[in-house]
């Protein structure tokens, strides 16, 4: 078994996590389990609390990203380091009790390559509860995929699974929505949801707002056709008001008047042009970040080597083609 976690200004609560999980697959999988921590450019002790913790226990495997990339470029990052023939991934904010990962690894040894963990009763706020539930059934319907606002990152999948994940190297990266496109047998389980056991969510809602936006771009192009279907209605609408102005103006001699109404239909057709041109350049920026195949993380260190990647305080020495630089 492995166990992926990302990490993000989450010191405090790293201990309890660790011990809890080792309660956990101690009895289970004796030695065999690992945990893997990255820490997602945290600027807390995260990342010397997870070093200490991998000194202690070799179990314990810590990846540092060189800055903050996001939570599922980390997730990304922790899959493609795993070994495991099962992999759960989890929160680090406990929030994610590892009680329940028996219960998921009873349902996967019936058969099922996906089990999500599905959150009966949420312990957020009712300020993040109510627009968390308005994105996942927004989302649901710009994607044309049906998404569980029960379920988030908290799942457990197979060797399979995470290697057909690792296949997707698109930029805007949402965990659960390539492990639901790639199918395979799925099931839901229903867990506990735990409060937050120390600190404060790191998602602001401007971090939220964007994460949705990008979501609903990477995932759907009925923007688009919504863009375009609200441009044939405002022309149709404008036709037929033309055909109705001028039968009144020549049957009945009804002037054509209105500087205000002429005013605000200028206005309201050129915003209406500007903000399709705003979502098709939106989507045109996103095709420009893909076709740069850029990498979609950076590790800067791990626990699993003595020394940083990039240490300017030793001599390097790099042989290009036999000469030595």
């Amino acid at each position: 078994m492995s166990i992926v976690i990302p990490v993000y200004q989450a010191e405090d609560c790293l201990d309890e996590l660790c011990r809890r999980l080792k309660i956990v697959c101690e009895p289970i999988f004796a030695r065999r389990f690992e945990i893997i921590l990255v820490d997602d450019g945290s600027r807390d002790l995260s990342w010397k609390k997870i070093q200490e913790l991998a000194s202690r226990d070799d179990r314990i495997k810590g990846f540092q990203l060189s800055r903050n990339f996001g939570q599922h470029y980390a997730i990304t990052a922790g899959l493609n380091q795993c070994q495991g023939e099962w992999v759960t991934v989890m929160d680090c904010d406990l929030q994610d009790p590892p009680e329940e990962i028996p219960k998921l690894l009873q349902k996967a040894m019936e058969g099922y390559d996906v089990v999500l963990a599905g959150r009966n009763v949420r312990k957020d706020s009712r300020l993040r509860t109510i627009p968390s539930f308005l994105f996942w059934k927004i989302l649901s319907f710009l994607s044309g995929m049906e998404f569980d606002q029960e379920v988030a990152n908290f799942m457990m999948i197979n060797k399979k699974v995470v290697k057909e994940f690792l296949g997707f190297d698109e930029q805007l990266r949402f965990f659960g929505g390539i492990i639901k496109w790639i199918g395979f047998k799925t099931i839901k389980v229903p867990v506990n949801h735990a409060p937050r056991f120390a600190g404060k969510t790191s998602y602001s809602w401007k971090a939220l707002f964007k994460f949705a936006g990008n979501v609903i771009l990477a995932y759907s192009n009925r923007p688009l056709y919504l863009v375009a279907g609200t441009g044939f209605f405002i022309s149709l609408f404008s036709f037929g008001y033309g055909l109705y102005r001028t039968y009144f103006h020549f049957f009945y001699s009804v002037p054509v008047t209105g500087w205000t109404s002429l005013i605000v239909s200028i206005y309201f057709l050129s915003g209406t042009l500007i903000f399709a041109l705003g979502v098709l350049g939106v989507y045109l920026g996103k095709v420009f970040d893909e076709v740069k195949k850029r990498p979609l993380y950076v590790i800067r260190q791990s626990t699993l080597e003595g020394v940083t990647s990039v240490d300017l305080g030793q001599k390097l020495e790099l042989n290009l083609s036999g000469r030595t630089i």
